[in-house]
């Protein structure tokens, strides 16, 4: 095997790169992309933006919560949806947003919700990708409304209407047969809740709740749990059995409470 310089050189280190080709001669593989098991929309329309999420979040092939919550805030007109690993988003949100205020009152002035793009690609961009957080930024500043993706590796795209996650095809699907310009608030609120039911439906990954957030200039609306398409019902069928169904041979009964007798074995002790 080749070695690497050990002087650090000005720019991108790629020394492991020979690593990596050791490793994978001696039969460990490189890692492989996962999914990102979400449907995260937004669209624009006529006085804002609406993002949308779906609340499902899995650890495998399991459900690991049914009602999880994917928009997360970044500053008062801005809000972020999130796809990836729980982790990831959560904390990498919560960071740009805490960045965010502190260049509000540096500045003195509303943050752009361009400058929360910059940030987030940058710092996804110097990670490599490792951060496992495909986002959908939306929001309303001075210059207008914005919508943005980005993507773990940092790559960005400016579109009126977006989707990410493995339901992202899905909710594409919704939004290319029915988005148009200048919609009102409640034709893209029906829109955006038709694309992510798109995703629940046809999407494993993806599933139980609609999560809405409508940004317009003065105000900020979080609509949580906007539509519940997966309540449970009562079953058809009764499944109780009456006491005696099924027999046994033998029965024993133990008693479980732990009972102890305390004898004293001196007088106090002498302190004189």
């Amino acid at each position: 095997m080749a070695a690497a310089s050990v002087y650090s050189s000005p720019g991108f280190d790629f020394s492991n790169t020979i690593r990596n080709s050791f490793l994978n001669d001696r039969g460990l593989s490189a890692p492989k992309a996962t999914s990102t098991g979400t449907t995260i929309v937004g669209c624009l329309f006529k006085d804002g933006i609406v993002l949308g999420a779906d609340t499902r979040a899995t650890s495998g092939a399991i459900v690991a919560d049914k009602n999880c919550e994917k928009i997360h805030y970044v500053t008062e007109s801005i809000r972020c949806c999130g796809a990836g690993t729980a982790a990831d988003t959560e904390f990498t949100t919560a960071l740009i947003s805490s960045n965010m205020e502190l260049h509000a009152l540096s500045t003195g002035r509303k943050p752009r919700v361009v400058t929360a793009m910059t940030m987030l690609k940058q710092m996804l961009f110097k990670y490599q990708g490792h951060i496992g957080a495909a986002l959908v930024l939306g929001g309303v500043d001075a210059t207008g409304p914005h919508l943005f993706t980005i993507h773990p590796h940092g790559s960005t795209d400016k579109l009126p209407y977006v989707t990410m996650g493995s339901g992202s095809l899905a909710a594409m699907a919704v939004f290319e047969s029915g988005w148009r310009p200048d919609m009102e608030r409640e034709e893209a609120l029906q829109l955006v809740t038709a694309a992510i039911s798109a995703g629940i439906f046809n999407d494993l990954g993806s599933g139980s709740n609609v999560d809405a957030c409508v940004i317009t200039a003065s105000h900020t609306e979080m609509l949580r749990n906007f539509v519940k398409p997966n309540e449970r019902v009562q079953k058809e069928k009764s499944y109780g059995f009456k006491r005696g169904t099924t027999a046994w041979k033998s029965e024993e009964i133990r008693s479980l409470v732990v009972s102890e007798e305390v004898t004293r074995v001196s007088d106090a002790m002498d302190t004189s």
